[in-house]
């Protein structure tokens, strides 16, 4: 009886070793210490076949990664990181956009004309009409500056000529230098609508980068809850085909014992249908390892990529359960004053700050300082004065040409500040009443106060998420320890349930149960652990950026 007994158990160890080539995608992921490991000598095996089939003609590129190398991937190729490092770019240029209103604007123009008038006085010369020609040329510049204040500076030069008689110069030249200068005294001398737009944009831009941040820590955690599901998959699969060896093995037994005469061939019927049952859960684990490699893949390579699909992905990092301490009250004040809401809920009290002060100083006079200083010169053909007794014998008299004033003259006439113009002055306008303006900065005070308070309650309610997150460290924690004893506690029952089946005071029955129980034990142990480093993820995750 032990000499059969023993047969039937070297037999069943020699098929499970028969079956060990197909756990290649998992065993090379399993930690020493696992229930379930697999042999050093027999993972070496394992992975020099894998890599002989990766290198095979045809097969399917084999990404083998650790999490941290998963995650560099996803910083380098993550679509939504791409996505979001085009903000702060854009916020630039808004920012370039806004410090473009002090830029100097050039101005330049060039008309030429010439207007025929009718007669309509009687010192039109004789003549039936009179007409006038004029040459412009304008150039000026522009700029309003940073203080509030703006200026204007122009140079017209104007060449005109007429065939009005009384007219002492013809062709007349004639150049304008003209200087405008504003500044503003009280409204828009701290701060105008150019400069508050622009200090919005810089805390805009801030929060641009606190985006990107929030996206790059998310995904981290994306990518990690992602690869550690994957891992889970690759052990589960690998407890399951362990359950569907045991079933296995206990059909070869059983079917001996129908040979010797031991056993009805009816009880082979239970047997069978317990290889099917964990036959159906291997083609399950099996699939949600596919699934679980889609959803990493997603986040972590390029979709660009000619082998995106066909990669498999074969993470190295075994899951295997490292004690972690935490610290919660440094994890908090680390939370509160990081997290993304709460650098954006104070980013918005700081935009509300620049609404206010401009809000205040609108509200104030419009009292601005106004300076203007001209320059003018004067040149051409200066014709002899006009003989009133000429005039009576209807016939337009012939002016001589007196002196010539070129346009170096004009020129030096205006440079040497010969006919200078200036004046200055202060312009003051207030609202009469009531104005829009401070019916919109008692708003903006209300709505500042109230961004205040939300502040408060996002601080709260962040210290609570961290709290939350280190429970369930700690639970997940205290889950592996529990999951563990529970594994051995059925191993060690199904090593009784087989040692009673063997010496015939049992059923198969109870067997099959114990050996069900095991493999949940076993995904559960694992499932356990998984879940305490996702919450070590989760943990480390929440203080940054919320989970939800």
């Amino acid at each position: 009886m032990r000499l059969s007994i023993f047969v039937t158990r070297l037999s069943a160890v020699v098929a499970a070793v028969a079956v060990l080539p197909v756990w290649s995608v998992s065993a090379q992921t399993l930690p020493s210490g696992s229930p379930f490991a697999v042999p050093a000598a027999v993972q070496a095996a394992l992975h020099a076949e894998a890599q002989a089939q990766a290198a095979a003609p045809g097969a399917a590129p084999v990404r083998r990664l650790s999490a941290d190398e998963a995650v560099a991937l996803a910083l380098e190729q993550n679509l939504g990181i791409r996505v979001e490092r085009f903000n702060p770019q854009i916020q630039d240029l808004a920012i370039a956009q806004s410090r473009a209103s002090w830029v100097p604007m050039f101005n330049t123009n060039i008309t030429n004309g010439s207007t025929d008038s009718p007669v309509t006085n009687a010192f039109a010369g004789g003549q039936n009409k009179v007409t006038d020609g004029r040459l412009d040329t304008v150039f000026g510049v522009q700029q309003l500056l940073p203080t509030g204040a703006n200026y204007s500076l122009s140079w017209d030069t104007t060449r005109s000529t007429t065939t009005n008689f009384f007219n002492n110069f013809n062709p007349q030249l004639r150049s304008n230098v003209s200087f405008n200068f504003t500044q503003p005294l009280l409204r828009n001398r701290q701060i105008d609508d150019v400069r508050q737009q622009l200090q919005i944009n810089e805390r805009i831009r801030e929060i641009s980068d606190v985006n990107l941040r929030a996206t790059v820590t998310q995904t981290t955690r994306n990518v990690r809850n992602a690869y550690w599901d994957l891992v889970f998959a690759v052990n589960n699969l690998t407890a399951q085909r362990q359950s569907l060896d045991l079933a296995r093995r206990l059909l070869g037994d059983n079917e001996k014992r129908v040979q010797i005469g031991t056993m009805a061939p009816i009880d082979i019927v239970e047997a069978q249908s317990e290889v099917a049952r964990n036959q159906e859960s291997v083609i399950v684990a099996e699939a949600a390892i596919k699934q679980a490699e889609d959803r990493l893949r997603a986040l972590i390579l390029d979709p660009d990529a000619v082998d995106f699909w066909t990669t498999t992905l074969e993470p190295t990092d075994a899951g295997a359960f490292a004690d972690t301490a935490i610290d919660v009250t440094t994890a908090v004040q680390r939370a509160v004053g990081n997290r993304t809401e709460v650098l954006q809920a104070k980013n918005t009290l700081q935009q509300n700050d620049v609404s206010i002060r401009f809000l205040q100083n609108q509200v104030l006079p419009d009292v601005n300082a106004v300076a203007t200083y001209g320059l003018v010169g004067v040149g051409g053909s200066l014709l002899e004065p006009v003989s009133l007794g000429s005039l009576g014998s209807g016939v337009i008299p012939t002016r001589n040409v007196l002196s010539q004033r070129g346009y170096g003259s004009v020129l030096g006439d205006v440079f040497t500040n010969a006919y200078p113009a200036w004046t200055f002055g202060v312009q003051i306008s207030y609202p009469i009443g009531t104005s829009t303006t401070e019916a919109n900065l008692a708003r903006a005070r209300l709505q500042n106060t109230q961004a205040q308070t939300q502040l408060r309650n996002i601080e709260l309610r962040v210290a609570t998420e961290v709290r939350d997150a280190a429970r369930q460290v700690q639970t997940n924690r205290q889950r592996v320890d529990t999951s563990r004893v529970a594994r051995e506690l059925a191993e060690r029952r199904l090593d009784a349930e087989e040692k009673k089946f063997a010496a015939g005071i049992q059923t198969s029955f109870f067997v099959f149960q114990a050996q069900r129980d095991l493999a949940q034990a076993r995904t559960n142990e694992v499932r356990a652990i998984l879940d305490y480093n996702k919450s070590l993820v989760d943990y480390d995750a929440v203080q940054e950026v919320p989970l939800r």
